[in-house]
């Protein structure tokens, strides 16, 4: 319960406080592709509930393709791979945390696909509300140049970066306190900060 209120509170602020900001990332995705400037996909939650989740739009329009995002997709358009790397994309999941479908801190939500593939580990894991960031989102900081190098990409993150991923969260789910989601928070700012 006071997670979730800390999560409430802080989400509200945060839109307010950052609602310059959203305004001009929004303009600035119009002004790139046009609209919608928003881009919202369908990912599982707390209890298996599904939700759509939102991102600042960093792909051409209506741009198909596979799951998966690798360095130098040519689907992501300049402004697309600026908000990528600041991860200024994910700010407007702040909204998804203030309606209930995200935390804060927490795993990070995946496609029905893969869920259905680790049906049995993410019953453990979607006991809790997804995230965010996690410590997943730290460690796999450069997943994208990760998957970039692979023959096969789409194997490589089911067969190898999905599975440690679970990993990682499983770990959360058993042990998460609100100072280790402090940390969490503060780990994830340093790591952006350091890999500009």
């Amino acid at each position: 319960m006071f997670k979730r209120a800390s999560d409430t509170l802080m989400s509200a602020f945060a839109l307010v406080a950052l609602a310059p900001l959203l305004a001009l990332i929004a303009a600035i995705v119009w002004a790139e592709t046009g609209f919608p400037v928003l881009f919202a996909q369908e990912r599982v939650g707390l209890d298996f509930r599904r939700f759509r989740i939102l991102k600042f739009r960093t792909m051409a329009v209506k741009s198909g393709g596979p799951a998966v995002t690798v360095a130098g997709d040519p689907r992501v358009t300049p402004v697309g791979r600026i908000l990528r790397r600041t991860k200024l994309d994910e700010l407007p999941q702040l909204w998804n945390v203030l309606c209930g479908h995200m935390s804060l801190v927490g795993p990070r939500p995946e496609i029905p696909q893969y869920v259905e593939l680790f049906k049995r580990r993410y019953q453990r894991v979607l006991t809790v509300r997804p995230g965010i960031t996690d410590m997943a989102s730290i460690h796999f900081r450069n997943e994208e140049e990760v998957l970039s190098r692979s023959a096969d990409p789409l194997n490589e993150y089911t067969e190898r970066i999905l599975p440690a991923k679970l990993d990682l969260a499983e770990e959360y789910t058993n042990t998460h306190t609100i100072l280790g989601d402090v940390s969490i928070l503060l780990r994830t700012a340093a790591a952006i900060v350091r890999h500009q």
